[in-house]
């Protein structure tokens, strides 16, 4: 989780992602930071996200990023 936050913060640094659960629903993130953030949890992860998973409730919040991580990892 550690990883993800770096990431995270590395895009929006004036975020507090541990709180922040309306990353796409408040327009945080917009569609580049999206693209961004999954070629990163790509190279840092090695976990491929599928166009599938690009969904607003997995993308919300540093913690349903993390749960998509691990569950992917899992597969």
């Amino acid at each position: 989780m550690e990883q993800l936050l770096e990431i995270l913060e590395g895009l929006h640094p004036e975020v507090d992602f541990e709180l922040a659960d309306d990353l796409i629903d408040a327009k945080i993130f917009d569609s580049f930071d999206i693209v961004t953030l999954v070629a990163e949890i790509n190279a840092e992860f090695d976990v491929a996200i599928p166009a599938e998973e690009l969904i607003p409730e997995n993308f919300n919040s540093a913690e349903a990023i993390w749960e998509l991580i691990q569950r992917l990892d899992e597969e």
